[in-house]
């Protein structure tokens, strides 16, 4: 079996190389890569990649993932988020080709207190929401076979992330002020990348698992919540610190040129059902992170 990663250089990207080595032949490659075109603001030279490698499994792990530069850069954003997937889903259908695909929870519009399933109705309310969208529609249109993956709060020990964020301002600061009116579950790109390896064997061997799919960690908090949590374990591991308050205050308090959904909660039953998978809770990811950043 061929596989054909791109984005590789991304968090997700990164640990897909490791999840998905054991399934066959990898061909991993990012935007700059030399010998074959992966560059997703030129989406149409993407096609020739996928028709001169004729891989079985595509998965696309590019995306523009800046949220508040995609208001002010809406035809980039478009282009990686929306044109170029569906680039690659019509080259994969035309050569039998299954596709993997990432989404985010900002196709909704962040409204109640409940976790939305896979067919509840979407709102998104910013440009990067708009473009995932779009991006998810042209691959459920292109008659590809797929896995589409909607996720959120995407975290990873390589690379920035929220809890690197604050435990450098926690290093300098005794008091912080953290959102408190967000809420979601912080996810593993390690976890992401076992879970997708997971489903395309599953899927290559019966087609009907084939859809659209909510992939979380399990259990829920908000950013105010999660910063704690990570302050919390860094001090366990031997890490000073001179936070001694963690204030919680509404996302009005910072003002983006974006809007952030409130509510970012996804219901997976659908996937652990399908896949016979557990998804544990978001503490144990983040604890390993951790762990892994400060041995």
């Amino acid at each position: 079996m061929k596989i054909l990663l791109l984005g590789k250089g991304g968090q997700v990207g990164w640990e897909l190389q490791r999840a998905l080595a054991p399934l066959g032949e990898l061909i991993a490659l990012d935007f700059d890569s030399k010998e074959h075109h992966a560059d997703f603001s030129q989406p149409q030279k993407l096609a020739e990649t996928v028709a001169a490698l004729r891989p079985d499994v595509i998965v696309n792990a590019a995306a523009h993932t800046a949220v508040d530069k995609a208001e002010s850069e809406s035809d980039l954003a478009r282009a990686i988020n929306a044109e170029a997937p569906g680039v690659l889903a019509r080259a994969a259908a035309e050569i039998g080709a299954l596709l993997v695909h990432y989404s985010t929870d900002y196709v909704f519009d962040g409204s109640g207190d409940q976790p939305r399933a896979e067919d509840a109705a979407t709102g998104p309310l910013s440009v990067y929401g708009q473009t995932k969208l779009e991006g998810e529609q042209a691959v459920q249109q292109s008659g590809a076979r797929h896995l589409i993956f909607r996720t959120s709060w995407v975290f990873a020990a390589r690379g920035g992330n929220f809890a690197k964020t604050m435990l450098r301002l926690a290093a300098d600061r005794e008091r912080l002020t953290v959102i408190d009116d967000q809420h979601g579950a912080p996810t593993g790109a390690e976890l992401l990348a076992d879970c997708t390896a997971h489903a395309i064997r599953a899927t290559l061997a019966d087609a009907s698992k084939a859809g659209l799919y909510h992939l979380v960690a399990g259990g829920e908090v908000t950013w105010n919540g999660y910063a704690r949590f990570v302050i919390e374990q860094a001090r366990a591991l031997g890490v000073e610190l001179k936070t001694t308050e963690v204030a919680p205050v509404p996302t009005s308090a910072f003002p983006t040129p974006a809007a952030r959904p409130l509510n970012s909660r996804l219901n997976t039953s659908k996937f652990q059902q399908t896949f016979g998978l557990v998804l544990p809770q978001w503490q144990a990811g983040v604890a390993r992170m951790l762990r892994e950043i400060h041995p």
